[in-house]
């Protein structure tokens, strides 16, 4: 392979490589959008900021960690024998063994040989007259391709609140997405987790039996659901490697790209005695199944959604003996399904032990990190730890951290000021032959992750066949895909509820959809449409 370098990271600010395609990350879309160009026969470099791939399954391995998607829904489709060399042990796999398939892949197919660890990128800066797109490190290692493939994840840019004293705090702390490979010793230790979004729930429960004390700050309470895990038996093995070109097929079709389908009957229609077997049905299964295989209209109709949550939030008061704990436990601000729901396994039951308390910042907020701990509006905490599960600046942050510079030197963190603004999720305008390769829909990150990777890498070699060297969408496409956007977000119970979906969970970031809030597989009709008719509503020279 031409350009092929090694897999060190780099510390030479002289030289400047040449490849024909640059892959910012080598998580799940990265390491697949690097097999498919190598297919073509480009030269491609792959620049990953971690000591090892994986993305995702590489930075976050606090205890915990695992999988909300099936296991066997969740690996790669596109390689038969990797389908039947691969098993899964678990029915909702945890970090260790997603980062090892990972690696297994990566070393599988020869990725490494392509793929520069340790290697964050600064800037990307677009030259119009030679129709190429210079890269830099912030190592200073420059290297230049004609397109650029930001594979960065959507929830890969952590987000740490600006708290008071934050670095005043003797004791040790973490951001959960950057856990230490190294045990974190918890035995003995007064503990403090603050979020409790799905990274909180899972990892509460875990640290609740070994520290000596667990206080867990709550903003915002979620309907978190059962996971149901359970390790996969022989028998399972087998059926799910007999079935995988049937149940890729069937996954392709649903609206989230997961095994389960809305049922199509009007929730308040079904007399309710009906209704309620049907959640005592779906509450029993393990997966998402209570959320994407419920009535179709709970997404939609905001009695219907009134309906579930509160048998979800009756499940919850059920499980937490502290009749006043269960009430802060109960979401009544935002509907069921409005924030992508949590699985637990435990989450609940750990509030009843005596080694852990909740506190309800919306009741007293925090003020300040100090030396000792955490003081809030009503008193001062003491803790030996201080993890912090408080998110990511989802979908832009990851691409607005870097210096990115199109035509006429243009801003992309400023044009997307108010909001992700793209054609198909795939480009924007002033940028061309920049792609963006992350999972755009709502639904199982990998299956949308390969449609993306597979329409760019189409995209690439049709270019190619044709003799064309630069496309970017028109202004006109780009401003009706926005308006799809928002419309499409605005007939759910998306829209008005304050979620990473639509960024509310940063201070300042303005309001806006920033995932595709229809259907995955209406989202794959849309995007295969354009292509067929000669990448409509894009501009190739």
């Amino acid at each position: 392979m031409a350009n092929a370098v090694p897999q060190t990271s780099a510390t030479d600010t002289g030289s400047v490589d040449t490849f024909d395609a640059i892959i910012i990350g080598a998580g799940v879309c990265g390491l697949y959008q690097l097999y498919r160009l190598r297919q073509l026969g480009l030269s491609v470099r792959v620049f990953e900021d971690g000591e090892g791939i994986g993305g995702t399954w590489y930075w976050n391995r606090y205890p915990g960690c695992r999988f909300d998607s099936e296991s066997e829904t969740y690996g790669y489709s596109w390689s038969e024998e990797l389908l039947q060399e691969w098993n899964w042990k678990e029915h909702f796999s945890g970090q260790p063994e997603n980062e090892r398939y990972l690696n297994y892949v990566a070393d599988k197919f020869d990725l490494r040989r392509d793929i520069q660890l340790k290697s964050r990128v600064k800037s990307a800066v677009y030259d119009e007259k030679a129709n190429r797109w210079e890269v830099e490190l912030e190592s200073g290692q420059r290297t230049r391709a004609q397109y650029v493939i930001a594979a960065v994840g959507v929830l890969s840019a952590r987000y740490l609140p600006p708290f008071a004293g934050i670095d005043s705090f003797r004791g040790e702390s973490y951001h959960t997405s950057r856990w230490p490979q190294e045990k974190v010793n918890l035995a003995g230790k007064r503990v403090a987790v603050i979020g409790t979004g799905a990274t909180g729930v899972q990892l509460s429960p875990i640290v609740a039996k070994e520290a000596k004390h667990l206080t867990v700050f709550q903003r915002t309470p979620n309907y978190c659901a059962p996971l149901r895990n359970s390790l996969v038996t022989e028998e399972e093995q087998r059926q799910f490697k007999a079935n995988y070109p049937e149940m890729h097929k069937k996954i392709r079709t649903t609206a989230a790209g997961f095994m389960h389908e809305f049922d199509p009957r009007k929730t308040l229609q079904v007399p309710q005695e009906e209704r309620r077997a049907r959640y005592e049905e779906l509450w029993s299964q393990p997966g998402f199944s209570k959320w994407l295989a419920n009535f179709q209209d709970i997404m939609t109709d905001s009695d219907a959604n009134e309906d579930f949550a509160e048998f979800v939030r009756n499940k919850i008061r059920a499980r937490v003996k502290d009749p006043v704990v269960a009430e802060k436990l109960a979401p009544k601000d935002h509907p069921f399904g409005a924030k992508r729901i949590p699985l637990e396994t435990h989450y609940y039951e750990a509030y009843n032990q005596d080694n852990v308390l909740l506190v309800d910042v919306r009741e007293t907020p925090i003020e300040a990190i100090t030396p000792k701990g955490l003081k809030t509006s009503k008193q001062e905490y003491e803790f030996d730890v201080i993890i912090y599960a408080t998110g990511f600046d989802a979908v832009t942050g990851p691409l607005t951290q870097i210096d990115i510079r199109g035509e006429n030197g243009q801003s992309f963190k400023e044009k997307w000021a108010e909001g992700p603004r793209t054609y198909l999720c795939m480009q924007t305008v002033g940028f061309p032959n920049l792609f963006l390769a992350s999972n755009p829909a709502l639904c199982n990150y990998t299956v949308c992750a390969e449609m993306i990777v597979e329409w760019i890498s189409d995209c690439i070699r049709y270019m190619r066949e044709k003799n064309l060297t630069r496309i970017a969408p028109t202004p006109q496409a780009e401003e009706a895909w926005v308006q799809h956007m928002d419309d499409s977000a605005k007939r759910t119970i998306l829209y008005n509820t304050n979620s990473w979906f639509m960024g509310a969970n940063i201070p300042g970031k303005k309001r806006a959809i920033l995932l595709y809030a229809g259907s995955a597989a209406t989202y794959r009709k849309e995007c295969q449409e354009a292509a067929a008719k000669g990448y409509d509503g894009f501009v190739l020279q």
